[in-house]
C-alpha cells in the first residue's frame, strides 16, 4: 500500500475531513492540490492535519502522509495527475470546469507513460449527472484517438458526511483544522471504476448510483434546507440547527416532508430501496442534524437560496419526482415557500453574495423567480406556480 496515492483536487471541507481521512488512513499518501498558498505552504511543512471528530465524545485524528501542490502550477499538476493511483475532485462546478483541461493534460502524459493504466476519479462534487458533465468536459479536452471510455473511470457519490463552517477564531488556531461529524460512509458507483476498487475503510459501493444520489439529494438536502427555512422562519435570532429542531412544529414538520419524499423515491426506485430502510434513514438524519456538539449553522445549511431552488435540485427535483409518480408533493411546496424569506448571516452579520443577488433578483416578483430561478413553466406548471404563490401569500400575510 506503500507506493498508493490519491491526487485530490481541493483541500476543502469535504477533501481534507472525507475523502482525504478515509484514504490517508488506509495507507494512501494524499496529495492535495488547491489555490490556497496558506493551505498549500502548512500542509508541505507539517505533512498531516487534524480532524476533529464532533459528537458525544470529542476526538481529534492526525490524517498522516500528507503533502499539496499549488493549483495554479500547471506542470506540476500534470506531473501528480500522471502518476498518481487515484483522483478526487472536490471543488464545486464553477472551479470544476478550471480544473478539468489540465486533469485532460495529464491523462494525456499518463498515456505516453503507460498506455494501459487507467485511472478512476472520485466525483466528491454536490451535483446530479457529475460523471457526464466530467465526461462531456473531458472529452473536448482530449483528442479523438484517446479512448476515454476505457482509460478514465468516472466514479460519482453520495456525500452524506456534514461539515460545519469553523468560525474565525479556530481558524486562527489551526488553519489546516477540520470539523466534522463521525459519519464516515462514502456512497460511490460500483460500475464507474476503471481499475480495482480501492481496499479503503469507508468506501461503499452501490450499483445503482441515481438512486443513492436521489437520496442524498430529495431526503438529505431537501430535508436539511427545510428545517433551516421553516425553523429560521419561525425563530429568525437562532443560530443553529439544533435550536430550531428543539421546536416539535419544525422538528415534526421537516420529519413529515421528508417521509412524503421517501415514499416518492421508494415508487421510483422499488428495487434499491425499501421504505423501513428510509423510514429508519430519515429517523437517522433527524438525529444527526441534533448534534450540538457540531455547531452547524442555519446560515450554512440554508444559504445560497437560488442554488437550492434549482429546476433538479432538492425541491423542484423531487416535486417533478412526485408528479411523473402521480404522487403528492403538496409538504414539498410548503416547505419550499419558506425559502423566499430566508435572510439568515453568517457569524459577522453578512448574507453570503449568491443570496445578496436572490433577494434583489426577488424585487422583480415571486412569479419571475419561479420562472427563471425555479424552471417553471408559466404554462405547464401553472397548477404549481399558483399553489405555491397561495403558500407564499399566506406566509407574508
Amino acid at each position: 500500500m506503500a507506493n498508493k496515492s490519491i491526487l485530490i483536487f481541493g483541500a476543502g471541507k469535504i477533501g481534507r475531513s472525507f475523502i482525504g481521512q478515509l484514504f490517508g488512513l488506509s495507507g494512501y499518501e494524499v496529495i492535495f492540490s488547491d489555490v490556497d498558498l496558506e493551505i498549500v505552504h502548512a500542509l508541505n511543512q507539517r505533512k498531516s492535519y487534524p480532524v476533529v471528530i464532533k459528537g458525544v465524545q470529542e476526538e481529534t485524528l492526525i490524517i498522516p502522509n500528507v503533502r499539496a501542490i499549488f493549483g495554479l502550477d500547471k506542470a506540476q499538476v500534470v506531473q501528480e495527475v500522471s502518476k498518481a493511483s487515484i483522483l478526487a475532485v472536490s471543488v464545486g462546478k464553477n472551479a470544476l470546469e478550471k480544473v478539468i483541461p489540465v486533469i485532460a493534460e495529464g491523462l494525456k502524459l499518463r498515456f505516453q507513460i503507460n498506455p494501459d493504466n487507467p485511472l478512476d476519479i472520485i466525483i466528491a462534487e454536490n451535483m446530479r449527472s457529475a460523471s457526464e458533465f466530467i465526461h462531456e468536459k473531458l472529452l473536448d479536452n482530449l483528442p479523438e484517438e484517446y479512448s476515454i471510455d476505457k482509460l478514465v473511470g468516472l466514479v460519482e457519490t453520495s456525500i452524506g458526511k456534514m461539515v460545519p463552517i469553523m468560525q474565525q477564531s479556530d481558524l486562527e488556531k489551526d488553519p489546516l483544522m477540520v470539523f466534522a461529524e463521525s459519519y464516515n460512509s462514502l456512497i460511490l458507483d460500483k460500475n464507474g471504476f476503471k481499475g480495482d476498487i480501492p481496499d479503503v475503510k469507508g468506501l461503499s459501493p452501490k450499483e445503482n448510483i441515481k438512486a443513492w444520489v436521489d437520496r442524498k439529494a430529495f431526503i438529505h438536502n431537501m430535508g436539511h434546507a427545510t428545517v433551516a427555512y421553516f425553523g429560521y422562519y419561525k425563530h429568525p435570532q437562532a443560530t443553529f440547527i439544533y435550536e430550531v429542531l428543539e421546536d416539535s412544529e419544525v422538528h415534526a414538520f421537516a420529519k413529515a416532508v421528508m417521509l412524503q419524499a421517501a415514499h416518492v423515491l421508494k415508487a421510483v426506485y422499488l428495487d434499491d430501496f425499501s421504505l423501513e430502510d428510509l423510514e429508519a434513514h430519515v429517523e437517522d438524519l433527524l438525529f444527526r442534524f441534533q448534534n450540538k456538539a457540531l455547531r452547524d449553522t442555519i446560515f450554512r445549511v440554508g444559504q445560497d437560496v437560488s442554488r437550492k431552488l434549482g429546476p433538479d435540485d432538492r425541491f423542484v427535483g423531487i416535486i417533478r419526482l412526485a408528479i411523473s409518480q402521480r404522487m403528492d408533493y403538496g409538504k414539498f411546496l410548503e416547505a419550499m415557500s419558506y425559502a423566499f424569506f430566508f435572510q439568515a448571516t453568517d457569524e459577522n452579520g453578512f448574507k453570503s453574495k449568491q443570496d445578496e443577488w436572490f433577494d434583489q433578483t426577488l424585487i422583480n416578483g415571486l412569479q419571475y423567480i419561479l420562472e427563471k430561478v425555479c424552471g417553471f413553466d408559466p404554462v405547464k406548471d401553472q397548477l404549481l406556480i399558483e399553489e405555491l404563490m397561495g403558500f407564499y401569500q399566506k406566509l407574508k400575510s
